[in-house]
């Protein structure tokens, strides 16, 4: 089980990996960690007197006991000076290594590692990259477990080092070559089956090529994704779908982009972007009945425990909500520039009213308001619709705003049945709307919303190509139906991350040309 979901970002600076459920790469930290689970013995802990150096063999080499100094709340030396040398400088037994280490980031790294284990009782395995003494970088391994006196507090601890120098990780023969388009700085980029219109849309506006993957299912429904090339010490970018459809669930895709994710950090990847045009899960923000789940936060924890350093994704349901939940680095895109041009071209000189279909959605509707007006050059109304779901059940006839002899725009951030956009449409017409758009980020419903989309009180349905339509849902619609390729909107970002990584916006506007 990984930890990074429960590590706070001064030790994600300091690792790039840490686990709970240890397997060391090498060999004599494997074996060491063996001996200290054979000397557990189903306990917290060993004691330390259990701990027997000439049991270690060769492995002592790359072994260390430290006893927890409780006035100082520090580790002390016991054993071990050897494994320490070239990542700390020489360190004597019966010294606290903290403070007599040469080389301090050795030692705060140590002093953090130690911390967590102190606190969780649990033996750690970390990985990050370092200096050592002669100044090559070498990749560290490192595994730190407890060891107890009592039987409940951590009083001491067991541990081994391994480094390895970083050109000695070349990978195997099987690595395919990087194409020459891929071989300088730029980022890797992958697109799951899931999105791979969207992904070669994004990468001919980036001037790449999608990278080659393996997707393999197995008889019982299981499945593994990897690369099929060498990703170590490379930024990847993964776009991936979100949505139900294809024969794969929503619950499908997610699993398949969380194993791709972990299986690049695993790879060595030094940055994994993960791009989700629609990110799922995202509607159930907050607990409005008793014992509710907060979904947005249980995708922002699954995310971040596999590793990803940063999720791009467009129009979520509630941005507040979204921004709380994730820890590791976010952007938030929207279509209004595209849905903009659109609507101006189609509205020509008549008057215009962006409508919200709900409370929730009002900050959503000013906002593409003010992209329209800005555009326009004139003033464009406002409305707002009331409404109230519980158990599957729309209701409420609230309807505030002049729309009369307007062009009405409803915008929410997505379609599932249809039915608000329905209703809302019915009242704008009530209230004296000429024309009525309806427009949305997300498809999600599809043929589901049919039977409220083919609505007499709808003109036009406006949708951004975020989530792929059926043959049957276009055809359906026929020429009531516009959809808006945003594809360029994440080309600029994921280029802007590329050339500036953690300088872009958190938040910004995308244009789209539409088709």
């Amino acid at each position: 089980m990984t930890t990074f979901a429960t590590t706070d970002p001064t030790l994600r600076r300091l690792f790039e990996r840490l686990d709970f459920a240890p397997q060391p790469k090498d060999e004599a930290l494997s074996w060491l960690f063996d001996y200290w689970k054979d000397k557990r013995s189903g306990r917290v802990a060993p004691k330390l007197q259990e701990v027997a150096v000439p049991d270690l063999g060769e492995a002592a080499g790359n072994g260390f006991i430290l006893q927890l100094d409780p006035q100082a709340n520090a580790p002390v030396l016991m054993f071990g000076g050897a494994a320490f040398e070239n990542l700390m400088g020489a360190c004597d037994p019966g010294v606290i290594v903290l403070a007599k280490a040469p080389r301090r980031r050795g030692a705060v790294r140590l002093r953090r590692l130690s911390g967590l284990v102190q606190r969780c009782a649990e033996p750690v395995l970390a990985e990050f990259e370092a200096y050592a003494a002669d100044h090559h970088r070498v990749r560290v391994e490192i595994v730190l477990a407890p060891l107890s006196g009592d039987g409940k507090t951590v009083d001491g601890l067991f541990g081994g080092l391994a480094l390895r120098p970083i050109h000695a990780e070349r990978p195997a023969s099987a690595w395919t070559p990087l194409p020459a388009q891929a071989a300088d700085n730029q980022p890797l980029l992958f697109a799951l089956k899931s999105a791979t219109d969207l992904g070669e849309r994004i990468a001919h506006h980036m001037g790449q090529s999608l990278q080659p993957h393996e997707e393999r299912d197995f008889e019982d429904g299981e499945h593994k994704t990897r690369p099929l090339v060498d990703v170590r010490r490379r930024d990847v970018q993964v776009i991936a779908g979100l949505h139900g459809g294809a024969g794969q669930s929503v619950n499908d895709r997610l699993c398949r982009l969380l194993f791709l994710v972990g299986t690049l950090k695993d790879a060595g990847a030094a940055r994994v972007t993960v791009v989700a045009p629609y990110l799922c899960y995202a509607r159930k923000d907050r607990q409005t009945k008793p014992y509710d789940p907060i979904t947005t936060r249980y995708i922002g924890q699954l995310f971040e425990a596999v590793g990803a350093d940063c999720l791009v994704t467009m129009e979520v349901h509630n941005l507040a909500a979204f921004q709380n939940a994730f820890r590791c680095n976010t952007t938030h895109l929207d279509a209004y520039l595209a849905f903009s041009r659109h609507v101006a071209a189609i509205a020509g000189n008549t008057s215009l009213a962006v409508v919200s279909p709900d409370i929730g959605g009002a900050k959503r509707a000013e906002l593409f308001r003010q992209v329209l007006e800005e555009h326009l050059g004139r003033p464009v109304s406002k409305g707002l619709a009331d409404k109230q779901r519980s158990m599957g059940r729309v209701s409420g006839d609230l309807f505030a705003g002049d729309v009369s002899g307007c062009t009405a725009v409803i915008l929410d951030d997505l379609i599932s049945t249809g039915t608000t956009m329905a209703r809302v449409a019915g009242q704008c017409r009530d209230h004296g709307a000429k024309r009525v758009i309806v427009a949305a980020t997300h498809g999600v419903g599809g043929p589901v919303a049919l039977a409220n989309l083919t609505q007499p009180a709808i003109d036009t349905v406006l949708l951004a190509n975020t989530i792929p339509q059926t043959p049957d849902f276009v055809a359906a619609l026929s020429d009531r139906l516009t959809i808006l390729d945003v594809s360029d909107v994440f080309a600029q970002t994921l280029s802007d991350r590329a050339r500036h990584p953690g300088s872009f916006p958190m938040t910004q506007s995308g244009s789209g040309a539409h088709r």
